[in-house]
């Protein structure tokens, strides 16, 4: 799929954005997400250098799931492009309970080293999820919801991207009912 810029949003209007291809593929253990990004030299940030950090302020890759183990909850997971990742999980924006180290270190991340092509930086990363960080056994029948998402706010060019739409007025990622099936 396609990740695209809401272009009603203002940070999105007159600059050159990236462009980021993901491809899901869900097994018993886990949700993968292969992501492919390129990005102009301008959108491309890579400061953060520890888990749970400010993941956002970086070229950063999301992915938002809707707990199966308890609906009313979802979980973040952002990963930086070079591999750092923030996961946390609640019901909302405010109310987030980081994930620790330990269930970090489950979610598997493979990068693409970063690569300048004229003006582009080209990179990729793939995160796979496993299902007992989202508290259950298996993906065996389970139906995932949730978007995915690309985005460097700290970048010289802020940019906001998603899979499926976000019908807010500004980039708001923290948005569950703009959640939708990954099939």
């Amino acid at each position: 799929m396609l990740l695209k810029p809401n272009m009603n949003w203002p940070q999105n209007q007159g600059i050159a954005l990236p462009t980021v291809l993901a491809e899901a593929e869900l097994s018993a253990d886990y949700f993968t997400i292969h992501f492919t990004v390129e990005e102009p030299s301008d959108c491309f940030r890579a400061e953060v250098n520890s888990d749970n950090g400010r993941s956002w302020e970086d070229s950063c890759v999301e992915i938002f799931l809707q707990s199966p183990a308890n609906p009313g909850e979802y979980f973040n997971f952002e990963t930086t492009c070079r591999g750092y990742l923030l996961a946390a999980k609640g019901p909302d924006r405010n109310n987030r309970t980081v994930l620790p180290q330990s269930e970090i270190d489950k979610v598997i991340r493979t990068k693409q080293l970063a690569s300048v092509a004229g003006n582009l930086v080209c990179w990729g990363m793939t995160v796979q999820i496993p299902a007992t960080v989202l508290g259950i056994q298996s993906f065996d029948g389970v139906q995932l919801r949730g978007n995915l998402y690309k985005c460097a706010d700290k970048a010289k060019t802020p940019h906001y991207l998603s899979a499926f739409e976000v019908g807010t007025e500004k980039p708001d990622f923290h948005r569950p009912e703009f959640f939708r099936d990954f099939t």
